[in-house]
């Protein structure tokens, strides 16, 4: 009787101990995009006071950034803000517009990059000549058009930042499905300006 005794308490333990586990995964597993969507929503609140005026609002009082752009893609489907800095604190919360290269709609090229599995996750679907729009806080549009797709090794290339027009390149790691973040491989979205 008391070996029985033992054995629920132990199979008690052990189930206790696989749901705590099993909810624990489930948390860091829903962690990330769950910071990035309420980004975000905070980003959108910043975005809106950018359009009314403010100078590089923050999003949130202690952010080191600000919206810089909003993305369009996928026939409306996708809908980002784009932060200034390409730091990782950045590009944690969203895509982010490195600031040695132009801002969309300027001479040169508009360098943006985002994580493979948030934010730029739908680059993976883009097609040659689709459409990415940008908007500026002061209401300007720009209109860019897919003219080249590639995988390239960062530690073989660089990006071009004086191109005499203006061009979009979209950046982010590669292979999109990969189990470790980070490695040399960029997935590499080119664009050319429409208007």
């Amino acid at each position: 009787m008391r070996l029985s005794v033992l054995k629920r308490r132990a199979g008690r333990i052990i189930v206790s101990s696989l749901l705590c586990l099993g909810f624990w995964q489930f948390g860091q597993g829903a962690y990330i995009p769950a910071k990035a969507w309420l980004a975000q929503e905070l980003m959108q609140r910043a975005w809106q006071k950018a359009e009314a005026g403010n100078q590089q609002p923050p999003p949130w009082p202690w952010a080191d950034t600000w919206p810089v752009a909003r993305l369009s893609a996928k026939g409306g489907d996708i809908e980002l803000i784009v932060l200034e800095g390409g730091s990782t604190r950045t590009l944690a919360f969203g895509p982010g517009h490195l600031a040695i290269s132009a801002l969309p709609g300027e001479t040169g090229n508009s360098i943006i990059a985002g994580h493979r599995d948030t934010h730029f996750q739908f680059l993976q679907y883009l097609k040659l000549g689709e459409s990415i729009q940008f908007e500026m806080p002061n209401g300007r549009r720009h209109l860019y058009q897919v003219s080249n797709i590639d995988v390239v090794d960062s530690r073989r290339g660089s990006l071009l930042l004086d191109t005499g027009e203006p061009t979009l390149t979209l950046v982010t790691c590669y292979p999109f499905d990969a189990l470790d973040a980070g490695g040399p491989m960029r997935y590499v979205v080119s664009a050319r300006m429409v208007y």
